[in-house]
């Protein structure tokens, strides 16, 4: 139901605008990437159970800070399309004046590229192929 919801509105928001999203800069594609993935992140915490706030919080920093994004990116690259590779490394090689705060710079790229992968693959209203790539990096069935 979420994900109709997010589609409609992706799509609806997209024609409005007639607007590629592979013609959006790699760090435009990340910042949403990243909202995106936080929202899934905090979702998949609520819905496996009610939790005191601190708890969510402390588990979802854990997925989503630069060395996990990192980590999953390294995971599914082997599963992505050429355009989604291409994205990646778009989002991956970006020039940031953003310096990272706990994590290294090649960690900090590598999520970045995973972050534009998925503020594309979310821009584009394929929510399916976002979701089978999220169980795929977090080994769920």
């Amino acid at each position: 139901m979420l994900d109709e919801f997010f589609k409609s509105t992706v799509n609806a928001l997209m024609k409005k605008e007639n607007i590629d999203p592979i013609q959006y800069s790699p760090l435009v594609l990340a910042y949403i990437g990243d909202a995106v993935y936080e929202l899934y992140i905090r979702s998949m915490l609520v819905f496996k159970g009610n939790a005191p706030v601190h708890a969510l919080h402390k588990k979802a920093v854990l997925l989503v800070k630069a060395k996990a994004q990192s980590d999953i990116i390294h995971k599914i690259e082997p599963m992505l399309t050429e355009e989604e590779y291409a994205v990646y490394k778009r989002g991956r090689n970006a020039k940031s004046s953003t310096v990272p705060k706990n994590a290294d710079v090649s960690e900090y790229r590598h999520a970045t590229g995973f972050e534009a992968l998925v503020g594309y693959l979310y821009l584009k209203g394929e929510m399916q192929r976002l979701q089978e790539l999220f169980m795929l990096a977090l080994d769920c069935s």
